[in-house]
């Protein structure tokens, strides 16, 4: 089976949290100067347990989410020192907080450092764009969250520890593909966009995630309630505000965040009648990064990257958004368990059971749930995408819904597909997946033959044969989400 979609999700009985407790008066856009509040500042060595709506001194900052007026909208506060005044939920930085925490217990990191922002803003504009106002659009990242200097400097000023959730800058990208790519002919060096050196030169930006809980919930179909405690029981209480502090809708979740990769000129993302190719990709570290051929991970982004390279040459501009989603978000540890248990099964590594086997060890096939995934295509005005590099049905429907539209779906050549990844793409082309043209054929049959690399992880040895070494037919070969 392909991985189930939303509509599959079950939510949990409703766990009821509310409070009596009056909200702070949201800001307005005849507030001046003086109305920016004082900061209340937590001593490092006060920790607070838990707080409640109604606790004495509790007075969160108001945050108007969806507010086109950033000054309005309100800033998001989410730093330890000012505990009564946070309006997020959660900590900044994401996993990494824990590192933070490590470097302070090793003082090596004071706890009260508040970071120089000064030569931080962003080298190249994004935005605002109307879909910055929309919650239905964004609703995961904040988009002011680059723009803190210059939106928030007031506050700033008056001593309030607020901390940019995305960085914006410029990079030089040196991959051996595009060397290759140089050599045979497919790529051409225009000194612009690619040196003869193959470095493409690129803009990129990294988010953290930012939720907005109440259109969080919506999305998936659920109660902000079923939400909040289906989130604070999987975590085994980690977030108790998540429950005793339903006046706080926003939540910056211990989770990987995303990179923007960006090839041309990023103003040009806007205008529906320039070309635009864009890749989503989630990743993939054993491919991404160390070449495994189980999978089409890396093969599949570094094909996006030069066609992006070759849409920015064009005059048009390239898209890949880089996910932390590692093992379809269920982790490397249980992507491993997954391989093991695909090798080790009585066939041998097979299409036919490719999906049953992930489900069998994580109780699921996929938590990449896409309904979140289009975000960072509203954050960077994205209205028409004219060349879209994905198989995946799922991406496709989830970013056509948000009003996205997709000219063409651009296949990945067959001759990328790593020999061992034919169980993987078998199967999801069998499933469903739209692969283009050079992919179509996959039948029940093939299903069946098609059969994965042989270990022997239960023989006396381990080897590194291959039970499909001959090349498959090109309608047997298929494509990569």
């Amino acid at each position: 089976m392909p991985p189930a979609s939303l509509n599959a999700l079950q939510p949990l009985e409703p766990f009821q949290a509310s409070s009596d407790r009056p909200t702070k008066k949201a800001r307005t856009e005849k507030d001046d100067d003086e109305a920016v509040p004082e900061p209340d500042f937590t001593k490092a060595d006060h920790i607070p347990l838990t707080t409640h709506t109604d606790a004495f001194g509790v007075d969160p900052i108001p945050i108007s989410w969806g507010h086109p007026n950033p000054e309005v909208r309100g800033p998001v506060i989410c730093t330890v020192r000012h505990s009564a005044q946070r309006n997020a939920i959660g900590a900044h930085q994401g996993s990494y907080c824990i590192y933070t925490g490590l470097a302070v217990a090793a003082k090596k990191l004071d706890p009260d450092y508040v970071p120089n922002l000064k030569l931080t803003t962003p080298v190249f504009n994004i935005g605002p764009y109307p879909s910055w106002s929309d919650p239905k659009k964004i609703a995961s990242i904040d988009p002011f969250g680059h723009v803190v200097t210059q939106h928030y400097s007031k506050w700033l000023d008056k001593g309030w520890d607020i901390r940019p959730t995305i960085a914006v800058t410029k990079a030089h990208i040196d991959l051996p593909e595009c060397r290759e790519a140089l050599a045979t002919g497919r790529l051409k060096a225009d000194g612009k966009i690619l040196l003869p050196s193959g470095q493409s030169i690129c803009s990129k930006a990294a988010i953290e995630p930012v939720w907005y809980l109440p259109e969080i919930a919506r999305r998936f179909r659920t109660t902000e309630a079923n939400l909040r405690h289906s989130i604070f029981r999987m975590t085994n209480g980690m977030y108790p505000e998540l429950i005793t502090r339903p006046d706080i809708k926003v939540f910056l979740p211990p989770i990987g965040g995303l990179t923007i990769y960006i090839w041309g000129d990023p103003d040009t993302i806007p205008d529906e009648d320039i070309e635009l190719t864009c890749r989503v990709h989630d990743e993939c570290n054993g491919s991404d990064v160390f070449g495994s051929d189980i999978c089409t991970c890396r093969p599949y982004l570094t094909h996006a990257i030069e066609e992006c390279i070759k849409t920015a040459q064009r005059g048009g501009c390239g898209i890949v958004i880089y996910y932390r989603k590692e093992g379809r978000s269920l982790g490397e540890v249980t992507k491993y368990l997954v391989y093991n248990t695909r090798k080790r099964q009585e066939g041998g590594d097979s299409a036919e059971n490719y999906f049953n086997c992930t489900e069998q060890v994580a109780g699921v096939q996929d938590t990449r749930f896409q309904a979140l995934m289009p975000d960072p295509l509203h954050f960077l005005g994205v209205t028409k995408i004219h060349n879209f590099i994905s198989m995946s049905d799922m991406k496709y429907n989830a970013i056509v819904s948000t009003g996205i539209k997709i000219e063409n779906r651009i296949e990945i050549p067959p001759d990328m597909v790593p020999t061992d990844a034919q169980v993987e793409i078998t199967a999801k082309v069998f499933h469903g997946y739209n692969a283009g043209k050079a992919y179509q054929g996959i039948d029940a049959q093939s299903l069946k033959d098609v059969k994965g690399r042989d270990y022997k992880y239960n023989g006396p040895e381990a080897t590194s044969t291959t039970t499909n070494d001959k090349p498959i037919p090109e309608a047997e070969k298929t494509v990569e989400s």
